[in-house]
C-alpha cells in the first residue's frame, strides 16, 4: 500500500489529487466512516445533492440495499470476482489488527505529507479512524 503495489494506485495520491476539487459544487464528498456512523443521514445527503426527492418507504430501502451486509450478500453478482476481496468485514479501523508500529509511523507520515491538513484530510478525521 505504501508502496503503490495495489491494483488501484496509491491511495494517497488518489486523495491529494481530489482534494483540489473538494469545493467545487458538482462534487460531494462522503467518507464510509460517515456513512457507518449514520446511513440515513448519508443517503439523505446523497439524494439532496443529486435532487433526488425521497419518500419515507424509498430512503428505508436504499437504506437497507446499501448496507455492507446487503452489499456484501450480492458482491458476486456486482463486483464479480472482485467482490470477496472488496467486501472484507464492514468495519473501520480494522488495520490496528494487521498494522505493526512501524508501519502505523509510515502511514501516519504518508498521511501528513499528502493530506493533512487539507479538506479531504479533514473529513476523513484521520484522528479519530486512522493514527494509531
Amino acid at each position: 500500500f505504501l508502496f503503490y503495489l495495489v491494483a488501484w494506485g496509491s491511495y494517497f495520491e488518489y486523495l491529494s489529487k481530489w482534494n483540489k476539487y473538494a469545493d467545487e459544487e458538482n462534487v460531494m464528498t462522503i467518507t464510509y466512516e460517515e456513512l457507518k456512523e449514520d446511513r440515513v443521514l448519508g443517503v439523505k445527503n446523497i439524494a439532496a445533492f443529486l435532487g433526488i426527492p425521497l419518500t419515507e418507504e424509498e430512503l428505508q430501502l436504499v437504506v437497507e440495499r446499501s448496507s455492507f451486509q446487503s452489499m456484501k450478500k450480492n458482491s458476486q453478482k456486482t463486483h464479480g470476482t472482485f467482490g470477496k476481496i472488496l467486501f472484507r468485514k464492514g468495519g473501520v479501523s480494522d488495520w490496528k489488527n494487521l498494522f505493526n508500529e512501524d508501519q502505523n509511523e509510515k502511514m501516519d507520515k504518508a498521511f501528513e505529507e499528502y493530506v493533512g491538513g487539507t479538506k479531504l484530510g479533514k473529513k476523513l478525521k484521520y484522528e479519530v479512524y486512522c493514527k494509531a
